[in-house]
């Protein structure tokens, strides 16, 4: 086939193709242009999940009667001027292809009025083709309403989801800019039905109640606009307490300078944040904005513009994991037992293969300094990242020992109340912390076996253990090879019990071949270490033993959470016990 020049139409369809992948992405555009044009109040509605029709009406400063066909063309927009505004873009969208893009590929429709004409203007596109243009009476502002999406592009159509699916995809994009505008109301319908509104108060906190509910509400923690400003660039928002967890990372949120992107890089730093107070598997709700100036972001490296690039990346790294430690760090109440009577949805989240209490609670986080070798392979940079160690804000209070129930939970009295503490849960918080110092002094304090047992592997473990041998030495193991597959262990962490060897071993080799994003191999092998010296549950403690637990626990920087994320204690409060007895 000879090089040809693809005919007009056949070229839009390409470019629309790019920019338009779904309903959600024509919301996308246009509600960007709505917030460009400083709407304080933006109503979207859809039918059959985006594909039948698309509204969106806002009361913007609409476009001058004399540029509406001008608007249509590709590449035309108001939001830059020369090259040089394309390295410090202010506004959402600057491309200049979304109105010709979705016109090209649907039934468009246009009325808009600029606030100092006395009439509005309607214009009318099908298939990418003006039908007709014509004053029309309306409001200041602007409404778009596209029908049969993708009509004349079936394959691009069959491509799209049920209609739940993509209403979801709407959805979850308009939460994501209602928290990224609280100054702003928005409305979403979908088949004429209210999904979802704002007020605009310009509290944050008030889009989270509407858009999450009472529960999440509550248990969310604010991040000032001051909490994290240096070098142009400053993080604020809100973070979940680690008691409110999710099964993937969709509620991890990033705005920059307002503009919802997508970033595994900042994911990974808030993974790190939450350092041991999340159960594994298990992921907070953050909702962060970040500001820097416009020169130091690229956002035109993709055409949905959710992608950006930074032009220091381990200082925005930095950013968000110091942001999110150090508001995880200044609030640490206990854990609080719910009320009798109460939904327990609002403190118990899936853990594990059952149940188990988590707490409405922050947590203290000691953090050691980070740098860009900890990142995954893909995401460093060649700044070193930088986080300061706050000093613990706040302890335990002093607690006097009651007593022990099921042998497994030491009973306390402290102000204000009851405190039931997990002994396993507890000791393994200071397994961990002494075990993270003792190896970073490289003196983990080791027992000698009288009768050293060997252990029989298969060829794949085998050779496993032979490259991690001189790094088991750093966790207080001392194995050598014995023969084909077989080693033996001479010594291990003291408190290791014999008949546990063989398992903490195999846990910490299955740690090293899993690895994961949220734990490194070293943090896997110390929590398994941790866990296989700690206490158990169903071990009967004397009073010297339970005090002398429970005051080394007070000396812990995170009392509150094992090092997988369980909680060590759940708090009875004085008050609860009276409402619970009915004596107020």
């Amino acid at each position: 086939m000879p090089i040809q020049i693809l005919p007009p139409d056949l070229a839009a369809k390409i470019a629309a193709g790019e920019v338009i992948e779904r309903p959600a992405s024509v919301v996308k555009e246009l509600v960007e242009n709505a917030i460009d044009a400083e709407a304080t109040s933006i109503r979207i509605a859809t039918s059959q999940g985006g594909r039948r029709t698309i509204s969106v009406a806002d009361n913007g400063s609409g476009i001058p009667a004399d540029q509406v066909p001008t608007a249509f063309a590709r590449h035309a927009t108001s939001k830059l001027a020369s090259v040089e505004d394309l390295y410090r873009v202010r506004t959402l969208g600057f491309r200049g292809e979304a109105l010709a893009s979705i016109a090209s590929v649907s039934r468009m429709a246009l009325s808009t009025r600029a606030g100092d004409e006395p009439v509005g203007t309607s214009i009318l596109f099908e298939g990418g083709e003006m039908v007709r243009v014509g004053p029309v009476a309306r409001n200041r502002g602007t409404e778009v309403t596209v029908e049969n999406l993708f009509y004349n592009t079936p394959a691009r159509l069959k491509f799209l989801r049920t209609d739940t699916t993509e209403s979801g995809h709407v959805a979850r994009l308009i939460s994501s800019y209602s928290l990224a505008f609280p100054e702003r109301r928005f409305e979403l319908y979908s088949n004429d039905r209210l999904v979802s509104k704002t007020t605009g108060t310009g509290q944050m906190r008030d889009v989270v109640l509407a858009l999450y509910g009472l529960d999440v509400a509550e248990q969310m923690l604010d991040v000032p606009e001051n909490t994290y400003q240096r070098d142009g660039v400053a993080v604020w928002g809100m973070i979940g307490s680690p008691s409110l967890h999710r099964a993937n990372r969709r509620d991890v949120i990033f705005f920059v300078n307002h503009r919802w992107i997508q970033d595994t890089a900042l994911a990974y730093a808030v993974t790190q944040a939450y350092h041991t107070l999340l159960p594994q598997g298990r992921h907070p709700l953050v909702i962060l904005n970040i500001s820097l100036p416009p020169e130091e972001v690229d956002v035109n490296i993709h055409p949905t513009k959710q992608e950006v690039r930074f032009r220091e990346q381990g200082a925005v790294f930095a950013a968000v994991q110091w942001a999110v430690r150090s508001t995880l760090m200044s609030q640490r109440p206990v854990p609080a037992a719910e009320l009798p009577g109460r939904s327990s949805a609002s403190w118990t989240r899936p853990h594990g293969h059952g149940e188990a209490p988590l707490y409405p609670g922050q947590a203290q986080m000691a953090l050691d300094v980070q740098r860009t070798g900890d990142l995954p392979a893909s995401q460093q940079t060649a700044a070193p990242l930088f986080v300061v160690q706050p000093r613990p804000t706040e302890r335990l209070p002093m607690l006097r020992i009651v007593g022990q129930i099921a042998q497994t939970y030491i009973i306390a009295e402290g102000p204000g109340g009851l405190y039931l503490i997990d002994q396993h849960a507890a000791h393994e918080r200071i397994r961990y912390e002494a075990l993270q110092e003792e190896r970073a002094a490289n003196q983990v304090p080791t027992q000698q076996l009288l009768t050293p047992p060997i252990l029989e592997l298969s060829p794949q473990q085998s050779t496993l253990l032979q490259d991690h041998l001189e790094a088991l030495t750093a966790f207080g193991f001392d194995v050598t090879l014995f023969g084909h597959n077989a080693f033996l262990v001479k010594a291990v962490p003291v408190g290791l019990p014999s008949d546990l060897i063989p398992v903490a071993i195999s846990e910490v080799l299955d740690a090293a071949t899993e690895g994961g994003a949220d734990f490194s191999w070293a943090d896997q092998a110390l929590m398994t270490v941790a866990c296989h010296t700690a206490v158990r549950a169903g071990q009967t403690l004397s009073p010297v033993e339970m005090r002398d637990l429970v005051q080394q626990l007070e000396h812990t920087s995170l009392p509150h959470t094992c090092p997988h994320g369980r909680p060590t204690m759940i708090h009875v409060s004085q008050a609860q016990l009276e409402r619970y007895f009915s004596r107020t």
